[in-house]
């Protein structure tokens, strides 16, 4: 189980202790996400989180990942899209704000 979640935490396997796996999986417990199997020391997927996962998996596939390609792109056709102004325009308020608050400061 180490192997499969410490990527997904951005740690080394040999960091995870047993204290922070069983954290992980009461958190996931605790949520709905898994349920323990009595007796044995095994979790199953409930359907709340088979659906969460389908849902986070479909949405990053069809909206995230496509907008993304929109918003990171230096091609010129690209420039024109509604997204591509959007996130230009929310990164040129930020810049002001900061500026704004580094002169405040």
């Amino acid at each position: 189980m180490r192997q499969h979640w410490a990527p997904l935490l951005g740690q080394d396997p040999k960091q995870l202790t047993p204290g922070r796996l069983t954290y992980q999986l009461r958190r996931l417990r605790l949520h709905g996400i898994i349920s323990r199997t009595p007796g044995s020391q095994r979790y199953t997927v409930t359907d709340l989180g088979l659906r969460l996962a389908l849902f986070f998996t479909r949405s990053y596939a069809r909206i995230i990942r496509p907008g993304m390609s929109e918003v990171f792109t230096d091609a010129p056709a690209v420039a024109d899209l509604p997204l591509r102004r959007a996130f230009d325009q929310l990164q040129q308020a930020m810049e002001d704000y900061v500026t704004e608050g580094k002169l405040a400061a």
